[in-house]
């Protein structure tokens, strides 16, 4: 979170969906906007704008005809469909990210200093809501598996690991949370990202000052045929889970049914140090919440510098000879505007939306996104994302020095003052 004057601050948050977007082009990228925008409006902010920095393979590779077209699909419209404008990014392509797409997605939320939310459940006897979409089958494991094994005439015995998203939904819920934080009703909330429930739960319980109990009977399912565990782990988007004081639930619950966004009750705080889970009457978890938020296992990995780092470096091979020729100059002039990563790529960002709502001041292509966030006011935000993957591969230390440098240069260009990086 950055203060930026007069009692408004800008939060950001960047997040990758890699290896989704790789599997399921649209739903992988839609889903990581979706999943950022939701992390935005958990502490109290207002989305206002999102960015998208990407990376392909080869553009003459037919995988990359695969991906590229769904992916950026998926971030259009899911953007759009939320009344975002699209203003920042990137696309490069390279043959190092064959099979391997970089699919980052950026928002850019507002809020008063007041406003902050937290992820903590506090206050033995506070309930625990569920609200947002119905828990489904998609997605389930899909950090850890993204993908699906093989499907029976009975069931599925692998569901689909890439979730489903639906932009709609995610709008509703924007409203009605930002409607709730308005009227002071929430004590704590969290998103319902990786690992679903499971982890919502422990993060709220081991951010708190107690334990937690959640009844799974009590969720609201599109598949009545899902385990406890299934449950537990399922990331089906558009979800959040608030914690409410009880003389507040049923005003909570009237906004959330005012917006049509299902609300129910799954548990509470309580003054003990457990996180306990009930299923069909019986306890299925009973664990410290901390040691399944924070303590995970820690990775002794060697590493060392690559024995092929210093031979690059030193490779004159491929370096761009000067041209001695006139015929040679010509032929490099045309290698280099022919190149991809040289051309316009208003093809991509066309179908993007950058001035819905009405507050962009500058978008695609210039060096960075500018944004009003406050009309009386007239304060507003620039945002650039951008990296150098030669220079990193080259050199990964200055090569992440530059990737900073050049975004904070491509901020000052726009007349804009570079704040302190959130990576600082």
């Amino acid at each position: 979170m950055v203060d930026v004057g007069q009692g408004y601050a800008v939060t950001f948050k960047v997040e990758s969906h890699n290896h989704p977007s790789y599997v399921e082009p649209y739903q992988g990228a839609a889903t990581g906007v979706g999943g950022i925008v939701r992390d935005i409006i958990a502490m109290g902010a207002r989305p206002v704008a999102v960015v998208d920095p990407l990376r392909f393979g080869a553009a003459d590779h037919p995988d990359t005809k695969r991906v590229l077209p769904g992916v950026v699909a998926g971030i259009g419209g899911y953007g759009n469909c939320l009344g975002l404008p699209n203003i920042g990014g990137e696309v490069v392509f390279d043959a190092c990210y064959q099979g391997n797409p970089l699919v980052n997605a950026g928002a850019i939320g507002v809020m008063r200093h007041e406003d902050i939310h937290l992820a903590k459940a506090s206050g033995a006897g506070n309930k625990v809501i569920l609200y947002g979409a119905r828990t489904g089958g998609d997605g389930i494991g899909g950090a850890s598996i993204l993908a699906s094994e093989t499907f029976d005439d009975a069931k599925p015995s692998k569901r689909p690991a890439v979730q489903v998203g639906d932009p709609f939904q995610e709008k509703l819920l924007i409203e009605c949370t930002l409607e709730a934080f308005a009227e002071k009703l929430v004590v704590g909330i969290q998103d319902l990202g990786a690992a679903g429930l499971s982890c919502a739960t422990s993060e709220l319980a081991s951010n708190g000052s107690g334990g937690m109990t959640v009844t799974l009977d009590d969720v609201p399912l599109r598949d009545s045929t899902l385990s406890p565990e299934e449950i537990l782990m399922s990331e089906s988007q558009e979800r959040m889970c608030a914690v409410v004081e009880p003389a507040k639930v049923d005003r909570f619950l009237e906004i959330c049914e005012k917006w049509d966004v299902i609300a129910t009750v799954i548990g509470e705080v309580t003054d003990g140090d457990r996180l306990e889970i009930f299923w069909h009457g019986g306890k299925i978890v009973d664990v410290d919440p901390r040691t399944v938020a924070h303590d995970g296992p820690v990775y002794e990995r060697p590493y060392a510098r690559p024995s092929w780092q210093d031979a690059l470096q030193a490779d004159d091979a491929n370096k761009l000879a000067r041209p001695g020729t006139s015929e040679e100059l010509r032929d490099q002039v045309l290698a280099l505007v022919s190149s991809p990563n040289q051309a316009s790529k208003k093809w991509i960002t066309s179908q993007y939306d950058h001035f819905v709502q009405g507050n962009t001041v500058l978008a695609q292509p210039e060096d960075s996104g500018m944004i009003r966030i406050d009309e009386e006011t007239g304060l507003g935000v620039a945002i650039a994302t951008d990296g150098n993957g030669r220079y990193a591969k080259l050199d990964p230390y200055a090569g992440a020095q530059l990737a900073l440098s050049e975004a904070y240069r491509n901020v000052a260009t726009t007349g804009a003052k570079p704040s302190r990086s959130p990576t600082a």
